[in-house]
């Protein structure tokens, strides 16, 4: 197995660092492709962001009220073979 690092997304408005609302997963829980990981928030908008690989969730940075960095781990998943990469997620 392998790990995915999923990174904060830059949900725009220029800024450098979003606060983290919610997490929707827990380390251990099994995902699927487009699960929402968590809830981020900005000054202007709170947005969830989807999971883009099915997998085993292995980390997560932060607790709810923690500001986290644009391009910062959000979230490590275990892949089933295949190699790991870091990706930045999609904001929904």
């Amino acid at each position: 197995m392998t790990d995915r690092v999923v990174k904060v997304p830059d949900i725009g408005e220029g800024i450098a660092e979003v606060e983290l609302v919610e997490w929707h997963v827990a380390v251990g829980d099994t995902i699927v492709a487009d699960q929402v990981l968590a809830d981020l928030m900005t000054d202007k908008a709170t947005v969830e962001v989807p999971s883009p690989v099915a997998g085993r969730v292995t980390a997560r940075s932060g607790n709810p009220g923690d500001k986290l960095a644009v391009g910062g781990e959000l979230v490590r998943i275990a892949l089933e073979g295949g190699t790991g990469a870091a990706i930045v997620a999609t904001p929904v």
